[in-house]
């Protein structure tokens, strides 16, 4: 939500005229903009923490599209933005393209940092399992991510694993297109998500296959399974190998690949 100091808001629609309108004339940061309206200047604030996995300068680079841009109060005072011919409200653009982490992680926040959009590009495997984690220990989900869909050293979210042969899909939307073919089709023989949770056998844990590929439920489903497997077992070690598999020697290997992840992860790679 933008906290724009409901004053410049009012301030820009009392001021601006039928024949001028008021444009974003700086970024200062992603929570900080200067808006000018004919020769008055003002400030809008958003709600929200600046993504700097990356630091400054890539976001005012990134930024400088944003300038000239036309800027109005929107529905429920959001300031509303116009940028490549789409309305928007500013905060939302943010988000979407990495540069803001809002309060609560919305389905754009979780898709920008699972995906590493703008500054979440810099940051390490292990952010998006900080953010979005509850019980069990964000290095440990990183790891099993990592075993799980990596791709180009990263957690990807929109995976699939259909009979072993795994699939990495562009977008969310994509991904679930072909989860919904799979059900059509009379199959659960898939693991889907960032942590690849099997279908046949967690299916009921989702509200639906499009819950199923949120980063965060997808996390919180595969923390409840680790913590089941944790009260089975009185072992941590044996809750991850479990993760995959109950069977001694596929456990080890799976065991083996968890802990070279765990090495990277340390050594910031």
């Amino acid at each position: 939500m933008i906290r724009c100091a409901a004053a410049a808001l009012l301030m820009l629609a009392a001021a601006s005229s039928p024949t001028s309108a008021a444009v974003i004339d700086t970024a200062i940061s992603p929570t900080l903009f200067v808006v000018k309206d004919g020769g008055q200047r003002s400030i809008v604030e958003l709600a929200g923490t600046p993504v700097y996995a990356c630091g400054l300068k890539p976001f005012l680079a990134w930024a400088q599209r944003l300038q000239g841009q036309t800027i109005e109060p929107g529905k429920g005072g959001f300031a509303s933005v116009t940028v490549d011919g789409e309305p928007d409200t500013l905060q939302r653009l943010l988000v979407r393209t990495g540069w803001l982490k809002p309060a609560v992680l919305t389905d754009d926040a979780q898709a920008a940092l699972t995906e590493r959009r703008g500054g979440w590009a810099c940051a390490s495997a292990q952010a998006p399992f900080e953010e979005m984690h509850t019980s069990v220990d964000a290095k440990i989900l990183a790891g099993i991510a990592l075993n799980e869909s990596s791709y180009n050293g990263r957690a990807w979210p929109w995976t699939l694993n259909v009979a072993g042969r795994g699939f990495f899909f562009r977008s969310r939307e994509d991904a679930y297109k072909a989860v919904r073919f799979l059900i059509s089709d009379g199959r659960c023989d898939f693991d889907v998500g960032l942590m690849q949770i099997h279908w046949c056998y967690h299916s009921k844990r989702f509200a639906s296959p499009w819950d199923a590929l949120a980063p965060a439920t997808n996390i919180h489903v595969a923390e409840d399974i680790l913590n089941e497997n944790y009260r089975k077992t009185n072992s941590a070690v044996k809750a991850v190998a479990y993760y995959h598999s109950a069977n001694p020697q596929p456990g080890r290997e799976y065991l083996a690949r968890f802990i070279q992840h765990l090495s990277q992860i340390d050594r910031g790679l």
